[in-house]
């Protein structure tokens, strides 16, 4: 009799319909997760040459700033969240002796918990989100490039360049059906203490299977025009951009 879920398997990466040898499930599927699961391991434990990194990113024409957390290890990073949410004391001083000049966007890149997804994505999804924020003349600072950071790590950097929008680029939590997805999170008015309920997502960037860098542009931009119009970001902020009208030609990063 054949399994009405398996004409599913086709539209998800989910583990349905794997079928059963005896009482446990196939050989091939139990390599399968055995396999996907040493991938998601790798994935956080993988190191990100954030050197190499930056050095791609100068290549592009881009000014970019290597700064730190207090983490010193990887195995430190998970045991406490805490300390990747904020910086060491010397980054926060090359950050406090900085002109900001009042920059719209702050970008942050953090590897998160899977290297692996901002090596293999994070330049591209950069320099997708960068050509639509050019397009706009909406003022990109230099980018900061934080190893071992946490999401609320851009309230702090937003908030010390003086930027109406802090957006992080961030390694998200591996799956068993995804271990190199990228996500990003903004805010409108970073501040250090603000909430997640103060926060937009797009998550799953990692094409093929997942959404594609410039379709998370695109959103990313609608969402940051939308915010510094509103002056608002987070549960009040919705994605309504497959339902709206196409944005007004007027950039929005300019200031009167």
């Amino acid at each position: 009799m054949t399994d009405p879920w398996f004409t599913l398997r086709r539209f998800t990466q989910a583990r349905i319909a794997l079928g059963r040898a005896g009482h446990a499930v196939p050989t091939e599927a139990l390599l399968d997760f055995q396999l996907a699961h040493a991938q998601a391991r790798d994935a956080v434990h993988f190191p990100w040459d954030i050197e190499g990194f930056a050095e791609s990113l100068r290549e592009m024409g881009q000014d970019c700033l290597i700064l730190h957390t207090p983490i010193r290890s990887r195995a430190e990073y998970l045991r406490r969240p805490d300390r990747g949410r904020v910086l060491d004391s010397d980054s926060r001083t090359r950050l406090d002796d900085m002109d900001g000049g009042g920059t719209d966007v702050a970008l942050i890149v953090t590897n998160g918990l899977s290297s692996i997804a901002v090596e293999r994505h994070g330049l591209p999804l950069l320099e997708a989100v960068i050509g639509r924020y050019r397009s706009r003349r909406i003022q990109v600072g230099p980018i900061s490039l934080v190893e071992n950071g946490r999401v609320a790590l851009s309230d702090e950097i937003g908030f010390a360049l003086g930027a109406r929008v802090a957006v992080i680029i961030v390694g998200e939590r591996p799956g068993l059906s995804a271990a190199d997805s990228l996500g990003i999170y903004f805010a409108y008015a970073p501040r250090p203490g603000n909430s997640d309920a103060q926060r937009n997502c797009i998550s799953n960037i990692r094409p093929p299977e997942g959404l594609s860098y410039e379709a998370a542009a695109a959103k990313l931009l609608y969402l940051t025009e939308e915010a510094m119009r509103r002056r608002l970001s987070g549960v009040a902020l919705k994605d309504e951009l497959d339902t709206i009208l196409p944005p007004s030609p007027e950039p929005l990063g300019l200031k009167k």
